[in-house]
């Protein structure tokens, strides 16, 4: 019997294998949230020097500097990391939360990334089971991690990952795993279109800016991926938690309400609920509307 076969013939093993891979894949998205965004910014300063400098002047090349270099390291002392101190979770636990070169204290966000990415992808494949839709699954909940994360950090969405991510819902669509290909399509355009018509509403009454863009390439996304018909659940989720959330950090920690709260671990966070539990939330949602 091949590895597979025993994966797809025994849905415990298939679990336990799914949460080793979230270890292993939270440690890499550790790298992405970090790197990512410095990636982006480095990429925007050269090329506004370049607009910037005559032609005649060349600038420097710039030090390498993506998801794959410099190898991990220690942040204050440049220590790199050796393969035994690089395990997702174990080695964190093994140094005790301290660099070995300077003793320096490890932030605690790495592991617990490693640990939500390891629960939630065993969630996933206790809930699909072994197969496609597993599969398709996963990568879209280890994006929707790493975009909360960025976005909770630096308050930006970047669009190599949702609009990729986009095209491939659509892509995905042709094999009916979440959806079909006109509910895809459909939920793509309206997923842009409705949150793009509440963020002029709300500029022309305020004159504030509700929300970015990059909110509206999320939600485009899921539409992609879920169909047009869960997109009303998502924005309701998204909008309330939303809310709630923002009253409670007024309240009890005292957050200034004109700081604005990124608004796509929300949407993150109701589309994989939509993606689970797509059917039961519409039925619940049309039950309550009274339809």
């Amino acid at each position: 019997m091949s590895l597979f076969n025993y994966l797809e013939q025994t849905p415990s093993a298939f679990v336990a294998a799914t949460f080793v891979l979230g270890l292993l894949v939270g440690s890499f998205l550790n790298v992405v949230i970090l790197r990512l965004p410095r990636m982006l910014e480095r990429e925007w300063r050269t090329q506004c020097r370049e607009l910037l400098e005559s032609a005649a002047a060349s600038p420097a090349p710039a030090e390498r500097f993506d998801l794959l270099w410099p190898p991990s390291h220690c942040p204050d002392c440049g220590h790199r990391l050796r393969p035994w101190e690089n395990i997702p979770l174990v080695s964190y636990l093994f140094l005790r939360g301290r660099c070995s070169g300077c003793g320096a204290r490890i932030s605690p966000r790495y592991p617990l990334i490693e640990l939500i990415t390891a629960v939630l992808s065993a969630g996933v494949a206790w809930h699909f089971g072994y197969g496609l839709a597993a599969l398709a699954a996963l990568v879209l909940t280890w994006a929707l991690l790493a975009l909360s994360v960025i976005d909770l950090e630096q308050q930006i969405l970047p669009d190599v990952i949702t609009l990729p991510l986009l095209w491939l819902g659509l892509l995905l669509s042709l094999t009916g795993v979440f959806s079909d290909p006109q509910a895809s399509i459909i939920g793509a355009a309206a997923g842009y279109l409705c949150l793009w018509a509440i963020y002029h509403g709300v500029r022309l009454l305020t004159g504030k800016e509700g929300m970015g863009y990059g909110d509206f390439k999320l939600l485009a996304m899921l539409g992609a991926w879920l169909g047009w018909q869960v997109l009303p659940v998502i924005i309701l989720l998204s909008s309330l938690t939303g809310a709630v959330v923002g009253i409670a950090m007024v309240l009890a920690l005292g957050r200034d309400r004109n700081v604005p709260i990124p608004f796509g671990p929300f949407l993150a966070a109701a589309g994989w609920l939509a993606m689970l539990w797509g059917d039961r939330l519409i039925a619940v949602y049309l039950r309550a509307a009274g339809l």
